[in-house]
């Protein structure tokens, strides 16, 4: 297993996938993790953008459901709409295309 702490090659990975998500873009957090070469670790991305220590852009990503962040609906859902995604308040999710 690759290690996650802060300067892994794991955090440098997802880091680099994270930039370059453009706005407008909505992406899982399995998607992030198989494009950054770690395949099946996407409850590691999940916790690496929980430290909230890092300036990438989180709001564009969702659970593979489209679900948004638990606790941050609301500011996540007033971002993406802000870039022109749908945001399905009623139901916590988004409506996105996959990369």
């Amino acid at each position: 297993m690759t290690a996650t702490g802060p300067g892994s090659d794991f955090e440098r990975d997802v880091l680099a996938v994270l930039r370059a998500v453009r706005k407008g873009e909505v992406v899982t957090y399995g998607e992030i993790a198989l494009e950054a070469g770690h395949a099946g670790r996407s409850r590691a991305v999940g916790s690496l953008l929980a430290t909230g220590t890092h300036r990438v852009p989180w709001w564009r990503v969702v659970n593979a459901a489209g679900r948004l962040v638990p606790g941050h609906e609301v500011e996540q859902a007033e971002r993406l709409r802000a870039e022109g995604v749908e945001v399905d308040e009623a139901a916590g999710k988004v409506r996105f295309r996959r990369r």
